[in-house]
């Protein structure tokens, strides 16, 4: 018996070291329905996927940053990320509206150096503000 616990154990720390993590690269995403980003970055984070942002990743694309451990994105020199308020689409003047309650519940989600970051540059507005380069390198690994 107890080397079939051994073997079994030995078998399972083989399979675990052996397995491969998928890695996401975003070169140009530029957002969309925030519900679809949230089930996406939330089944990446329980696949233990990396994300490379390589690229702009605005709005919605953003929320990647509450779901993904910071430890498993880099950046590159090229990425840059667009923050906004929440808004949604009306039918009848088939414009985008901007919503406090959807404002208020992405900045909710957002983790506290983003949300600082967003304040020092004046708040979520319907006008994208970059956090980019250095700035943005001192939040995330840059890729390698």
């Amino acid at each position: 018996m107890k080397w079939q616990a051994f073997l079994a154990g030995a078998l399972a720390s083989v399979f675990a070291t052996t397995v491969a993590f998928a890695t996401v690269r975003v070169t140009n995403d530029p957002g969309g329905e925030i519900s679809s980003y949230v089930a996406k970055f939330r089944e990446m984070r329980a696949d233990g996927e990396r994300l490379v942002i390589d690229g702009p990743c605005l709005s919605a694309c953003t929320l990647f940053t509450a779901f993904i451990p910071r430890d498993h994105v880099c950046v590159t020199s090229r990425a840059v990320l667009g923050f906004h308020a929440a808004s949604y689409f009306d039918d009848t003047s088939r414009s985008l509206v901007p919503t406090r309650a959807g404002t208020r519940l992405v900045m909710h989600l957002y983790p506290a150096q983003i949300r600082a970051w967003i304040v020092r540059h004046g708040g979520l507005t319907p006008h994208i503000i970059a956090l980019r380069g250095h700035e943005l390198a001192s939040l995330y690994h840059v890729c390698r």
